[in-house]
């Protein structure tokens, strides 16, 4: 049985907005125009590439259904459409055995709720302001976080700076969720270990087995080391300057201690190894590195090698990212060098892996020039191979050649919905979702920042069923997919190019999968023992068995 074995503390929040952003931002009135012009456009590029390229057409036939999958896309049929039951389809969407999390921020994860009682039970304040958590003593201008427990103004008041609680949906989100992570960050970044604990628990809850989270732990000492050794444009020379002395090495060190302190943290409070063991305990978490490509260029370059070496020697960190708005004046100014940096990297570092965060972008929120290169240089650039969010794709130049790339080099696209729609107003015909699908590129769902968004994966299942009109076997494998093309080392349990071709078991395993009558063979059980991704996967495998008797065999609600 896989287990957690890792957490990760992390020393600021996930996304700050540079100061400058605010300032960059269109007036109203240009909002409102580059809203319309938005849907317009959309719709356009909608209907322009609705058919799919001849490359998927020529994909070898799905495995056909069995009787559960069968029965159980019928029993989903008849609450969403024959017998409409809103209660009856939230439950199966919560029951839906998910795979894993590929796309998560852990600060933006956790509960806003969960947030507050932190900050009250540390003594802290808020800013009555700008409701920023900020050290005590509370002085004027502040109040106690605990009057939170029994203000009740007070504590919508602050629900509502921390998160999209009761945000005006016909509003722009964009700088508001940006902001929050200023407001909250505080109050993670001193308990790390508490704040996985809280949200491996949500994500067991989900019905999924993995979660790759998104942390930054000796961030504070890579700025420090990156503003000594200061920007070199030879990035083999900046390299060899950040190693002088084994000065990178400490910063690794430093990261990977508080790594183990917010471990021992995440153990207590999830009572991992005792009787009486939270449900997170079961979870298995890896982690991603996210750097800031709103810094300077050598605070970005060294957080960057940072995360990289991490991920070759510390088994708990797999792969670097970078976050912040994709807006930002320095993410736009320095975004094809930040392109470079990943690239370079990556030769000095084959073995780290490298998700991105491109084409988080949308019409009128970036100049037209800005919208025309972002996932393409995340591909062929830096060597991405996994892409966050995507949303932009078709507006870029010769957009359709960055789908058949992404197709053939199997690289994911990470979607979380709630999140586009609240950040980028992008949502139904506008998002590339079918797009990606009808070239063959790999899509996962996942969550970005829920406890921020307020949203949880079963709902972002339920989103892209409804609006697509999602059969449970397509379901399924998207659960599938999200196992599949996660970091996690090891053999997989299936065979070949499961987006083109379908999930077909291995050799070791074939005809012996949960549900066959058959026990796993020899060989089979080998490649579950020996590779932590075919042992999730095998997890997936047989919650879905479970989950196709209980509603393949549930009568429809009249």
């Amino acid at each position: 049985m896989t287990t957690h074995d890792g957490t990760l503390t992390a020393d600021r929040p996930r996304r700050t907005a540079p100061a400058v952003a605010a300032a960059s931002r269109h007036p109203a009135l240009a909002r409102a125009l580059a809203a319309a012009l938005t849907l317009l456009c959309c719709c356009l590029l909608t209907c322009l590439s609705a058919a799919p390229p001849a490359a998927a057409a020529s994909a070898v036939p799905p495995p056909p259904l069995t009787d559960a999958e069968a029965r159980t896309d019928a029993y989903l049929a008849s609450v969403r459409t024959t017998a409409p039951d809103p209660r009856a389809l939230r439950r199966f969407f919560l029951k839906l055995p998910k795979g894993g999390d590929l796309h998560n921020h852990l600060f933006g994860a956790v509960r806003t709720e969960y947030l507050i009682a932190l900050a009250a039970e540390d003594g802290l304040c808020i800013d009555t302001a700008t409701l920023t958590a900020v050290v005590p003593p509370c002085g004027p201008g502040t109040r106690p976080a605990v009057d939170a427990r029994s203000d009740r103004d007070f504590r919508e008041a602050i629900l509502r700076a921390w998160s999209m609680y009761d945000f005006p949906p016909d509003q722009s989100g964009h700088d508001h969720f940006f902001a929050t992570f200023d407001k909250f960050g505080l109050v993670p970044a001193l308990h790390p270990g508490k704040v996985l604990a809280e949200v491996a628990d949500s994500v067991a809850a989900q019905h999924q087995f993995y979660l790759e989270t998104m942390v930054n732990p000796a961030s504070d000492r890579a700025e420090q080391l990156a503003d000594e050794v200061g920007w070199d444009p030879d990035l083999a020379a900046l390299h060899a300057r950040l190693l002088d002395g084994g000065r990178l090495d400490e910063v690794v060190a430093d990261a990977r201690r508080a790594t183990d302190d917010s471990d021992a943290g995440f153990r207590a409070a999830a009572r991992c190894g005792t009787d009486r063991p939270r449900p997170g305990c079961r979870l298995t978490v890896r982690f991603v590195y996210q750097a800031f490509r709103g810094e300077s260029r050598e605070r970005v370059f060294t957080e960057l090698a940072l995360g990289m070496r991490l991920a070759e020697r510390d088994p708990r960190f797999l792969a670097v990212n970078l976050v912040q708005p994709e807006d930002g004046p320095v993410a736009l100014a320095d975004y094809t060098l930040q392109m470079r940096m990943v690239r370079y990297l990556h030769t000095v570092y084959p073995k780290a892996h490298v998700t991105l965060h491109a084409g988080e972008l949308r019409p009128g929120l970036v100049p037209p020039e800005d919208l025309r290169f972002h996932i393409r240089e995340a591909v062929d650039v830096a060597g991405a191979e996994r892409i966050g969010h995507g949303v932009d794709l078709r507006h870029e130049d010769d957009w359709q050649r960055t789908a058949r790339t992404m197709a053939a080099r199997r690289i994911a696209v990470e979607v979380p919905f709630t999140s586009n729609a609240q950040i980028l107003g992008v949502r139904g015909a506008a998002h590339p979702f079918n797009t990606y699908r009808s070239y063959g590129v790999p899509v996962v769902l996942a969550t970005d920042d829920p406890g921020v968004s307020r949203t949880d994966i079963s709902h972002e299942y339920q989103y892209a069923a409804e609006t697509y009109g999602l059969t449970y076997p397509e379901l399924k494998d998207l659960a599938r997919a999200s196992l599949e093309y996660a970091f996690l080392p090891g053999r997989s349990l299936w065979q070949g190019n499961p987006t083109r071709d379908g999930y077909r078991p291995a050799a070791a395993c074939a005809g012996q999968l949960p549900g066959s009558g058959r026990a796993p063979g020899a060989e089979c059980r080998r490649l579950i023992d020996a590779s932590p991704k075919a042992a999730v996967q095998w997890r997936e495998e047989a919650a879905s068995v479970s989950f196709e008797r209980a509603f393949g065999r549930t009568p429809a609600p009249n």
